[in-house]
């Protein structure tokens, strides 16, 4: 099942702007987790293979808001079938932890101690895991990566999962259509728009200088950087990711 999450702009004391402008309704970050909930205790109770425990390959786009990533995930969703995860999901497991306790203690039950054995390694390698706020989020995307194949967007998740079990995409644009895009979704002029962006930009550095401690993206983090200046569907960028992810991980999306 499939399931696209509404992203929640970093708004810095402005009022969060509704995701893309492709007009589809997006679930409630705690309708998800709910929704999701149920789903997993149903499957666990159906679940034969007691031995079925491995992070699934998934997708982590990266991005600067404006760019259309979301509206690239729907697109990539419909391709492969994974479902959409996005910042609002994450932050709103991650500061509630009973939910990801419980993901965790499905596992538990099956293999004893596997994923908790699984994020001390974790925390071992990346020292910047002392930070709590990042254990939290680290243990969250760490649990979804377990439960089904997924495309993640934003929170730097491609830092936290595995590199040999993701594929790590950058898409950027210029800051001239990312204003544009911000200036059409809020229903601001561009001035007002460019003002906001600003302020999303400066809390986006924030975030990772604090909780990854870094402080600008690099290219190497990544498999895949895509110019949506000029590949600027959607659609076309979507196939791309679903090609590069099926040549690195050699298996093959049915098409429609």
């Amino acid at each position: 099942m499939k399931t696209a999450i509404g992203e929640k702009a970093y708004t810095s004391g402005y009022n969060a702007y509704p995701p893309g402008y492709y007009g589809r309704k997006m679930m409630s970050a705690s309708d998800w987790a709910g929704s999701q909930i149920e789903k997993w205790q149903k499957e666990e109770a159906e679940r034969k293979n007691l031995n079925d425990f491995s992070q699934k390959n998934c997708i982590c786009l990266s991005r600067g808001i404006g760019v259309g990533a979301l509206e690239v995930a729907e697109f990539l969703s419909e391709r492969t079938g994974y479902r959409v995860i996005d910042r609002e999901i994450m932050e709103y497991m991650a500061k509630d932890s009973t939910l990801t306790e419980k993901i965790i203690d499905f596992y538990d039950e099956r293999v004893p101690g596997k994923m908790r054995e699984l994020l001390v390694a974790l925390s071992i390698k990346k020292k910047s895991y002392e930070n709590e706020y990042i254990q939290q989020l680290a243990k969250t995307v760490t649990a979804l990566a377990h439960t089904d194949p997924t495309i993640f967007v934003g929170r730097g998740t491609h830092l936290i999962l595995p590199r040999h079990t993701i594929l790590s995409v950058h898409l950027i644009c210029s800051r001239k259509r990312r204003i544009e895009r911000l200036s059409n979704m809020l229903g601001v002029d561009k001035g007002e728009a460019e003002k906001r962006l600003n302020a999303i930009d400066d809390e986006r550095h924030e975030f990772f200088k604090t909780v990854y401690l870094r402080e600008k993206v690099s290219a190497d983090e990544f498999d895949l950087v895509i110019n949506m200046d000029f590949i600027n569907s959607g659609y076309q960028v979507a196939q791309i990711i679903a090609c590069a992810f099926e040549q690195k991980f050699q298996i093959n999306f049915k098409t429609n």
